[in-house]
Formats: C-alpha cells, sequence, structure tokens
C-alpha cells in the first residue's frame, strides 16, 4: 500500500478511536505508536465497538476467535495488519 495509503488509514484509525472516546480531540494528540488498549484506555464495550466500526470503515471482516490482541500494541501496528488483510481479500 503507498505512504499516503497508510497515513490515511492512520487518521481513520484514529478518527474512530476518537468517535468511540466519544471526543474528537482525542485522536488528533494520538502519536502513531500510541498504545489502543493501554494509552488510548478503551473499556470492553468501547473496544468492541471499536473493532466493528474498523470492520465497516475499511470494509473487512475481523475472525474475532482468532484476533491477536498484539495487534492493539500500536496504530502502526494496527495499521499494518489492516493493510495485509485488506489486501487477502
Amino acid at each position: 500500500m503507498p505512504r499516503s495509503s497508510e497515513s490515511i488509514m492512520k487518521k481513520k484509525i484514529k478518527s474512530i478511536l476518537g468517535e468511540v472516546k466519544e471526543n474528537p480531540e482525542f485522536a488528533v494528540n494520538l502519536s502513531d505508536d500510541a498504545d489502543i488498549v493501554n494509552e488510548v484506555g478503551l473499556d470492553s464495550l468501547q473496544l468492541v465497538t471499536f473493532l466493528f466500526k474498523l470492520e465497516e470503515a475499511f470494509d473487512i471482516e475481523i475472525d474475532f476467535e482468532n484476533f491477536d490482541y498484539a495487534d492493539l500494541s500500536s496504530i502502526n501496528r494496527l495499521s499494518e495488519v489492516l493493510t495485509a488483510h485488506h489486501g487477502k481479500q
């Protein structure tokens, strides 16, 4: 995926995080290395909502039985995983 597409994906991930946290300004201050679970502080309902919004935004289907929560260790990591997943479909 071209670099500009990766940047767009990261911005969209941050935007979705802002929606889920009900604080759009929150996303502006997130670094690409931010840990989605620990730094962003999603509770379990917010995490599920976030994952469903990712599916919708990127037109993908996440296999929740095999989902690796380590993929949420940073926005960069999640972007890489989504890019790879999107390419398989």
